[in-house]
């Protein structure tokens, strides 16, 4: 039976997913905005597409900001303004007619705005579920990447009858409600209100760093290679996945009843999104670094079978499920495992810097694959490095990040302690 402390708990979790799906659809749709902004406007594929790449710049490498001024401020109300400002992002670019125009709604206030909410909700999971951080972080994280599944066919359907800025505008206003609604239900936890963590399950960290600290250690930036390695080798994969598709040949070809191509977006959806708190929940059992490990070389091993099977249908729809699945779970094993290391005082703000590795990742994986592609006129060096990246992570898991930050926890073990000491005075751990 629970208490009203773990009631209380699972409240906020759910909240949190909440407001994390309110906020993935600015990302997860833009795709079905594209062409009526370009007749609108006037502009080329090219300078409409800077407004994506302004959402995800805005998104990642501002999030340490993000994560500073929520830590300053109330939780409660940054994440709120946050889930506000992606809402009227869409609003207000329902009434824009000009490229510039594009730029400062859906690029500045939706980024901005998913940036705050993103770093905030993630950062107050893990305080929340000390003893489940992986899991918890996944569940949120989930919600971003799966929420946009429960709009894309009503704002397709709402386009197809009462255009783009009619659909904008009523979507943009009602996540907006939903998500600073579920916001202004957040709180930060009280003492007493989560257990301790076992310690026979994860290693983690008995006092806090700071930012500033923790950027002075060998052991954070080790963490931030790997994780943009990892996600510029699965963006890679991700963001020219409809152009693999159409050159193997099976982009059209029919799977289930399905065209191969929409049938494996969705179906990566699904994975991508289930993932995250599965592979969490698994870490929080097992070990983080056990876990990146095993689920880091499922992904080499699952785009190794993709690329050799690439010419069959229905194996290309279900491999590529299999390697949204071994690369999402990024997004709960490294947060969960950052606030291990470092502490909850700090951990939204901390997250926020690590988070930038991601926005590293979404800067090479697309338009380093393309050059690739185009200097060599083949997909396979592509899938090749992107195996390559996995494998040197799940390694760098085991045999270095392991004993790295069992070292800097002081916890029994073999260890590298040129990794683990920090290059300021470290924390005693208790």
């Amino acid at each position: 039976m629970h208490t009203i402390s773990d009631r209380t708990r699972w409240i906020q979790l759910g909240l949190g997913l909440l407001v994390m799906m309110t906020i993935s659809s600015p990302q997860y749709v833009w795709t079905l905005f594209v062409k009526p902004f370009q007749a609108t406007t006037g502009s080329s594929l090219a300078a409409v597409q800077v407004a994506f790449t302004m959402l995800i710049v805005l998104q990642t490498f501002f999030s340490p900001v993000q994560g500073w001024l929520i830590e300053r401020f109330s939780a409660k109300a940054m994440i709120a303004l946050g889930a506000a400002l992606s809402g009227l992002g869409w609003v207000a670019a329902s009434y824009t007619d000009t490229l510039w125009g594009l730029y400062a709604t859906y690029g500045l206030l939706c980024g901005l705005g998913t940036g705050i909410v993103y770093v905030g909700v993630v950062g107050l999971m893990v305080r929340w579920f000390p003893e489940r951080r992986g899991f918890a972080a996944g569940v949120v994280a989930a919600g971003y990447g799966m929420g946009a599944i429960a709009t894309t066919f009503p704002i397709t359907d709402m386009i197809a009858a009462s255009g783009y800025r009619h659909t904008l505008f009523v979507f943009g206003a009602v996540m907006a409600v939903i998500g600073v609604a579920a916001a202004l239900g957040l709180r930060t936890p009280k003492a007493g209100e989560t257990p301790a963590i076992p310690a026979d399950k994860v290693a983690s960290a008995a006092r806090d760093v700071a930012p500033a600290q923790m950027l002075k250690t060998p052991l954070f930036w080790l963490m931030f290679a790997m994780m943009a390695m990892m996600s510029t080798g699965g963006l890679m994969v991700v963001a020219q996945f409809s152009a693999f598709a159409k050159e193997f040949g099976v982009a059209d070809a029919m799977v289930f009843g399905f065209a191969a191509l929409p049938f494996a977006l969705t179906f990566d959806r699904i994975t991508n999104g289930l993932t995250r708190p599965f592979f969490g929940w698994v870490s929080d059992h097992v070990g983080r670094e056990n876990t990146m490990a095993v689920a880091f070389a499922l992904e080499a091993v699952a785009i190794g079978l993709l690329l050799m099977f690439r010419e069959n249908a229905y194996a290309f729809a279900l491999l590529s499920g299999v390697v949204f699945f071994a690369w999402g779970e990024i997004f709960s094993l490294f947060p969960s495992t950052l606030t291990d290391t470092f502490g909850t005082k700090h951990a939204t703000t901390n997250y926020g810097f690590l988070y930038m590795a991601q926005g590293v990742g979404s800067l090479l994986g697309g338009p380093v694959a393309a050059l690739i592609h185009d200097a060599v006129g083949s997909w396979v060096p592509v899938f090749g490095i992107a195996i390559g990246l996995d494998l040197v992570v799940a390694a760098l898991a085991w045999f270095v990040l392991k004993p790295a930050r069992r070292a800097y926890l002081g916890v029994p073990g073999p260890a590298v302690p040129e990794m683990a000491a920090p290059l300021a005075v470290r924390p005693a751990v208790g």
